[in-house]
């Protein structure tokens, strides 16, 4: 009995496993700029088609408060091969992504 049990977990990881594609990926392109305590920025390709890049910077909302805004996005390619795109803000209002594919409240 707990053969199958931990026969039935491992074969749920391996079918939880992401595809080849995606296992070996690699970044194919990389920058980064770091821009002291006023922010940062960067971006990344990979080989598996994601694009990811993001800039912060800092934002003072007076009375010695200050904190990061950070604007980016992100593109993947989903299993149905669409490119699937989100643009994203975080700051004092929280994470706010926006995409065609997201479901609006």
């Amino acid at each position: 009995m707990k053969c199958a049990v931990a026969f039935a977990a491992i074969l749920a990881v391996a079918l939880a496993a992401p595809p080849h594609e995606d296992r070996d990926a690699h970044i194919t392109k990389f920058e980064n700029d770091n821009l002291g305590i006023g922010g940062y920025r960067y971006q990344y390709d990979t080989s598996n088609r994601i694009q990811h890049q993001e800039e912060a910077q800092l934002k003072n909302f007076g009375d010695d408060v200050a904190a990061l805004v950070v604007r980016g996005s992100y593109s993947y390619t989903g299993d149905d091969g669409q490119v699937y795109t989100v643009n994203y803000i975080a700051d004092e209002n929280g994470f706010q992504p926006e995409a065609p594919h997201i479901p609006r409240a």
